[in-house]
């Protein structure tokens, strides 16, 4: 697959061995680093992280926070809150994603990789969500300041999917 957009990529595997400059959680509006990618979070960047959403929670569903990344190999994670005192819609995912987008910039983060918002313990459509990040992602990218965003699917038919949404502009 070619990908049109230099910015972009997909990667598969664990999103906290990520070496840039912040990861994404995929939390719920009160921080609580719980399971999936927030307890892999967690477990790999230790209590500094938990100890800092404590300190912001609650935040808005569709908000999104940052914190220190800990342990991680990454300077900051950013909570994007997809989901919590209510569920997952459309609107959570796009807005919790550009929200995240701009905390980054905010930040001058330069590197960032997100999961997919939503399709883990939320219950969203894996495809649909990461069809409505990838076009907050690439508009982001079109207004610059980004050297790398990198969509992360945790097995290879997670991987697959992502390509084959990017591919088709979804």
């Amino acid at each position: 697959m070619i990908n049109p957009d230099p910015v972009l990529s997909i990667r598969q595997g664990d999103i906290t061995t990520y070496d840039g400059d912040a990861i994404v959680n995929a939390a719920n509006n009160h921080l609580i680093l719980g399971a999936g990618v927030a307890g892999a979070i967690r477990n790999r960047g230790g209590p500094a992280i938990q100890q800092e959403c404590n300190a912001r929670d609650p935040i808005r569903v569709g908000e999104a926070a940052i914190t220190g990344a800990g342990e991680l190999g990454v300077r900051h994670v950013i909570h994007a809150a997809a989901m919590g005192d209510e569920p997952v819609s459309e609107r959570s995912i796009r807005e919790s994603t550009r929200r995240s987008l701009e905390l980054a910039r905010e930040h001058g983060l330069k590197r960032i990789a997100f999961p997919v918002l939503g399709s883990g313990i939320g219950g969203f459509d894996f495809r649909t969500a990461a069809g409505i990040m990838l076009e907050e992602i690439k508009s982001a990218a079109r207004d610059g300041g980004f050297e790398e965003i990198v969509l992360y699917g945790y097995t290879e038919n997670d991987r697959i999917a992502l390509e084959e949404v990017l591919a088709r502009g979804d």
